[in-house]
């Protein structure tokens, strides 16, 4: 055998040597993920620890778990920080979307992440803050969070997030096959208050309650007394107004017909062994 010959045998299997390292490698790193970070006002963008940049944030990275923490840069008051931790996954993109408040309560946004769930099926996982709020999945009622549905196809969907006295939140989400999407939402309280109504003080009146009677009336008479005229009968369960007690008997005066236009009230007494004095509440006319 030649020494030229030799020597293109040896290139040969150098050559293909290579191509199988890298081929090899190739396999086994992690392909890209990407993320997508946007802030409102713009914020610097901390992975891992390390500043990064700046919001819009849009990068291709190692798949795998990160810790994203969002520092708002300077504004007219003090803002507060998010930190939260997601999961990249390889060819598909992560997004989280801030908008800053004072504090936590006040801030809103939403991280939408991926989830391999090892099957030919696109699913969908919303969450919200606060938790049972009204979802929509493309103008349509979905629910209350927390929600999760493999009923949707792949493609793009939009996500409604609503709840009284929170600002609501609209965004498009594209479903891929193969993965669940999480989305979890964070609400900020809209600021208006429903207006209070005014409290009303209580007025109470006086009245006389009818009690059972073993005639299954009573008689309302003219004067305080037995022996007085009969002018009227109320039944038991009856409520009429009271006018005054006699300090003789104790019998209650009670007006048994209300006044009328062009016409006078009239009243009566009855025995207090068959009625009580009772105390209740009336709404005032506002």
């Amino acid at each position: 055998m030649s020494k030229f010959r030799v020597i293109l045998i040896a290139l040969g299997v150098l050559t293909f040597m290579v191509i199988a390292t890298f081929f090899i490698v190739g396999l086994t790193q992690p392909k890209g993920a990407g993320i997508l970070i946007e802030t409102t006002p713009p914020a610097l963008v901390y992975i891992d620890g390390q500043e990064v940049g700046k919001t819009t944030y849009e990068a291709s990275r190692k798949a795998g778990e990160i810790v994203v923490k969002l520092v708002p840069q300077a504004s007219d008051k003090p803002l507060a920080s998010y930190e939260t931790r997601v999961t990249l996954n390889p060819n598909i993109k992560t997004i989280i979307i801030r908008e800053f408040g004072e504090n936590e309560e006040t801030s809103q946004g939403e991280t939408i992440s991926f989830e391999k769930v090892g099957r030919k099926e696109a699913s969908i996982a919303v969450v919200s803050i606060p938790d049972n709020v009204q979802i929509s999945i493309d103008g349509k009622s979905w629910g209350f969070a927390p929600v999760k549905s493999s009923t949707y196809s792949a493609g793009q969907h939009e996500i409604k997030v609503a709840a009284p006295d929170y600002q609501e939140r609209t965004f498009s989400v594209n479903i891929v096959t193969g993965y669940k999407l999480i989305a979890i939402v964070k609400l900020a309280p809209s600021g208006e208050k429903a207006e209070e109504t005014p409290a009303v003080e209580e007025i109470k009146v006086s009245m006389v309650e009818i009690l059972p009677t073993p005639t299954g009336f009573l008689r309302v008479r003219a004067t305080p007394s037995i022996a007085g005229t009969e002018v009227f009968q109320a039944k038991p369960g009856e409520k009429y107004r009271y006018i005054e007690t006699d300090a003789t008997t104790g019998w209650f005066k009670i007006e048994y017909q209300p006044a009328r236009a062009g016409a006078e009230g009239k009243e009566g007494w009855v025995s207090n062994q068959y009625s009580q004095k009772i105390e209740e509440v009336v709404n005032p006319i506002l």
